[in-house]
């Protein structure tokens, strides 16, 4: 049960945020369960919608929970480090692009292009060097 302190000198965004990471890591909320709505927890918790929607995404970036559009929110089923990583990275490209006021499309060609263009590792050579 998550409950959020009002008179915690703790955001209650922060609360939420850490309840919910808590109930994940101790196998309270297990992979693939399903978050309730942000409504249904604003209204259940007294919170005002932004503050779970808040909550949902941020925890959403790092990896934690994915959103599946109308099917609703899940506790991840990712458990892989470096995909966790590389999601965080992605999460923080896209709230850049935003600062930078660019468009989805824009930002798409310009990662694509920056991912093409990356040098690739240099093959190792089956000889060793000055043979």
């Amino acid at each position: 049960m998550i409950t959020i302190d009002p008179s915690s000198s703790t955001p209650p965004f922060e609360q939420l945020r850490a309840r919910l990471l808590e109930a994940v890591a101790s196998g309270e909320l297990a992979a693939g369960a399903r978050l309730p709505t942000v409504r249904r927890l604003a209204d259940d918790l007294g919170l005002a919608p932004g503050t779970v929607a808040r909550t949902y995404r941020e925890l959403e970036a790092s990896g934690i929970i994915e959103t599946r559009g109308r099917a609703g929110s899940f506790v991840s089923l990712d458990r892989d480090p470096v995909r966790q990583q590389a999601q965080r990275a992605a999460a923080a490209f896209a709230e850049q692009i935003r600062a930078l006021r660019l468009d989805a499309d824009t930002a798409l060609a310009l990662a694509e292009a920056a991912l093409r263009t990356v040098a690739p590792e240099p093959a190792l050579s089956a000889r060793a060097p000055g043979r």
